[in-house]
């Protein structure tokens, strides 16, 4: 969704914008629940991890997958990554392609079909938990520990695709963040048989930045988190600019970031998936910052993937 999210979105409170579209989403709520009671699963011919949210956007499922999928690499199997085919949003699909290979669709289920003719014995579905057609092996649904749930509510008057009652469909639950008894708590409300797991953004190359002023700007569902984590590792960020998630840029306004940074005598950085969406001729200007998703008790979470593929 091309959109900057909405600030009542994460304010437990109520106020006039909530009231006005909660009805909306007791429709879309009643939407979800017809779903769940008249859709077909299909089984699939591979084992298929899928790696989802509730809350849209923001939550680090990509970079999981990404993780995982090197993980079954190093388990001597040939997984693939699955994803839905949308026309709009080629960002997260070329960061997944720097890693392996990718099955796109416009239905999930023919490509986990195409990969598994192509003789790819895992498929790792990136975003999919809603697409209730598919029989997975493993589900795991994603958070971001600062965001969490936001006020609770379902879109438009809140961030949440569905309901937490949806974590009962869920094997395992990835907290992107601190610890958080508080959080862990609600969660076995819904599901006492749910694994839980920790982890968090490391950055590859941070440290080329740091003693250098630099303009940071990013397109992404929380690009708060991507700021909080230059201050946390104490890059000079001299302005912060936001642009809705999944953002293309025009040419002029890359021009104009660029004169930006030449008249603050700075640099610019942007996030990963940023990067993809800018055109070729300003890449060599403009730097990324490259992360991976480190697991906590990452050992224990291999013994799981171990027992599904």
């Amino acid at each position: 969704m091309k959109f900057f999210k909405p600030k009542f979105w994460d304010k437990n409170q109520i106020s006039l914008p909530v009231i006005f579209l909660f009805p909306f989403s007791l429709i879309f709520s009643l939407f979800i629940i017809y779903r769940k009671l008249f859709i077909k699963k299909l089984k699939t011919p591979i084992p298929v991890i899928c790696v989802g949210n509730i809350y849209i956007g923001g939550t680090g499922k990509t970079p999981l997958c990404i993780e995982i999928y090197k993980i079954i690499k190093n388990l001597n199997k040939k997984p693939a990554f699955i994803k839905k085919k949308y026309d709009s949003f080629k960002d997260e699909s070329n960061l997944l392609k720097k890693t392996g290979i990718l099955f796109e669709n416009k239905k999930r289920f023919n490509a986990i079909l195409e990969a598994a003719e192509k003789k790819f014995d895992v498929g790792i579905l990136d975003d999919g938990f809603q697409d209730l057609s598919i029989q997975k092996k493993f589900s795991i649904v994603c958070f971001n520990e600062k965001q969490w749930i936001g006020n609770g509510l379902i879109i438009p008057s809140g961030p949440l695709r569905e309901s937490l009652s949806a974590l009962d469909r869920a094997d395992c639950v990835v907290i992107n963040g601190k610890k958080n008894i508080d959080i862990e708590k609600t969660i076995f409300k819904k599901n006492k048989n749910i694994k839980i797991y920790y982890g968090k953004y490391e950055s590859i190359n941070i440290k080329e930045f740091i003693g250098k002023k630099v303009i940071a700007f990013a397109g992404i569902g929380n690009p708060g988190n991507f700021f909080d984590l230059l201050i946390s590792n104490n890059i000079n960020t001299v302005e912060k600019i936001k642009f809705p998630d999944h953002y293309i840029y025009s040419e002029k306004e890359i021009k104009n970031l660029i004169d930006k940074s030449k008249n603050n005598n700075s640099i610019l950085i942007t996030t990963e998936k940023d990067y993809f969406r800018i055109n070729e001729k300003y890449k060599n200007i403009i730097n990324y910052i490259k992360i991976k998703f480190e697991i906590e008790e990452k050992d224990k979470f291999i013994k799981e993937i171990k027992k599904i593929i």
